[in-house]
């Protein structure tokens, strides 16, 4: 099992994390975003969206970290990253879902650059954008979390949805985003920092960081 991927990429992020409390070995080939390896001929024959991550797995390639990490929840079932109910399954779900279609998409990397050459943006503008998208969505996390969680996003063990919420804690410090009123998140990045799953995705310890 092969994850291409990049080292700072919030979405290979959290399939690192996955894999990781899953307890499934795979090896790792960096696609370097910041030089354009994504858009590369040998990384788009792999993967024709030129996006990370991508997953080499019994001759298949998966793309899209929601795929991936359902993918991965199926064949892989324990421990499991979604509860039991099909009612908690779909909050767990939603919570993600926050992260991954409301924040994600639109503070990455290619927004990001997008903003600056065609916009004229600087990084204070850039900061502000990314700030504009995830302080709402943390605020909703932050309730649910209130109303669901036990230490953890949902109960009291990692989910899919905790998957999801540190990477984009990474980011929203990359982009120098307030996090203080957010109490219960940042309960659960502390938790993350001390789970050996976690603390071997984190993107300072992969074999592509700077």
């Amino acid at each position: 099992m092969i994850l291409h991927g990049y080292w700072r990429s919030g979405a290979a992020y959290r399939v690192r994390i996955a894999l990781n409390l899953k307890g499934v070995s795979y090896d790792q080939q960096g696609v370097d975003l910041r030089t354009g390896a994504q858009g590369s001929d040998v990384f788009v024959a792999l993967n024709p969206q030129g996006m990370v991550p991508a997953l080499e797995v019994d001759g298949a390639v998966l793309t899209q970290s929601p795929a991936i990490l359902e993918w991965l929840e199926e064949t892989h079932p324990q421990p499991p990253l979604l509860p039991a109910d099909p009612v908690e399954r779909a909050q767990v779900r939603a919570m993600a879902a926050v992260i991954g279609c409301d924040i994600h998409p639109l503070n990455n990397l290619r927004v990001g650059k997008a903003l600056r050459e065609t916009f004229g943006a600087d990084q204070a503008a850039v900061d502000a954008w990314a700030a504009r998208w995830i302080v709402p969505g943390f605020t909703a996390l932050e309730a649910l979390v209130a109303r669901q969680g036990a230490g953890w996003c949902f109960g009291d063990a990692p989910t899919l949805a905790d998957c999801y919420l540190i990477p984009q804690i990474y980011s929203a410090r990359r982009f120098n985003v307030a996090l203080d009123a957010f109490p219960r998140l940042l309960a659960i990045d502390e938790a993350a920092k001390q789970h050996p799953a976690f603390a071997a995705a984190h993107p300072d310890v992969q074999p592509d960081a700077d």
